[in-house]
């Protein structure tokens, strides 16, 4: 054989062939998308049009992918709907999301733009437990050791964790641990505590203002599934000689980016101010 003839292995012949093959693919994914975001099912015509493809084309797309299981067709309404096999392939991702590993470049990011500790946190019960720190440089730093508990209504990450829960969950919370104090700056008023969870929700970040330790200051948001319930929180903490009020806002704003990011990567959704999971 010719150089000129010579194909590298395992390249297909003609481009045209792999541009095609690559063009159904894509139109497939994003006819699955289109039936991802409508569970009622969309007709032949919606999809077609939604996705701006000949009902020719769309319906030998959807036959092709209803053979491999991925979508099926109700015959008494005559619309499209996704099926098991899709399903099984999302929830394997959510099956084998992990948040912490996930969240870790973004901890550094934090401590290096800030200058501050960096944590993440999970609510365990009435407690915030903390699973993974990125350490401030700075001589004068705060410390969590791994594992360690926090009460959730006396901490930053536990009052992000704690401001999404449903009501009847936040009821259990309280009634298992109350409000007791940890300094003489914990809410410690269930009307005081609710005002701070709706700004919370607001805002997007939760502070603690000396609320867990004299001579602290906590910024924390909350990283939500695809439900928006909350997985998981992200805080900056440092001093209050470094972080005065007046750069709390700051740090909530870098904090809340972080964890959209996170929750984004791991496929969740932020829930509305006032959208609470059911």
């Amino acid at each position: 054989m010719s150089e000129g003839k010579r194909r590298t292995a395992g390249r297909p012949a003609s481009g045209k062939s792999s541009g095609g093959h690559s063009q159904s693919l894509v139109r497939g994914l994003n006819l699955l998308e289109r039936l991802a975001g409508s569970p009622g099912g969309l007709a032949l015509s919606e999809i077609a049009e939604q996705s701006e493809l000949a009902p020719s084309t769309t319906h030998r797309l959807l036959q092709a992918l209803q053979s491999q299981g991925y979508v099926t067709q109700d015959n008494e309404l005559g619309v499209w709907k996704i099926d098991v096999k899709t399903f099984r392939i999302g929830n394997s991702f959510l099956e084998a999301r992990d948040f912490v590993g996930t969240s870790r470049p973004f901890l550094r990011r934090l401590t290096a733009l800030t200058g501050e500790t960096a944590n993440l946190g999970v609510r365990d019960g009435s407690t915030a437990v903390f699973l993974a720190q990125s350490e401030s440089p700075q001589m004068m730093r705060m410390i969590t050791r791994l594992g360690s508990r926090a009460p959730l209504h006396a901490s930053g990450v536990g009052k992000a964790l704690m401001a999404w829960l449903p009501d009847d969950e936040l009821a259990r919370v309280l009634e298992e641990r109350g409000l007791a104090r940890v300094t003489t700056n914990t809410l410690h008023d269930p009307a005081a505590l609710d005002a701070s969870l709706a700004e919370i929700r607001r805002q997007g970040y939760a502070c603690d203002r000396e609320e867990h330790a004299i001579g602290l200051h906590c910024v924390a948001a909350c990283i939500h599934d695809e439900h928006g319930v909350p997985l998981a929180a992200i805080s900056v903490s440092g001093p209050v000689a470094r972080i005065p009020e007046e750069r709390l806002t700051e740090l909530g704003e870098l904090v809340c980016e972080a964890a959209a990011e996170i929750t984004a990567r791991l496929g969740g959704r932020i829930p509305l101010a006032d959208e609470l999971p059911a």
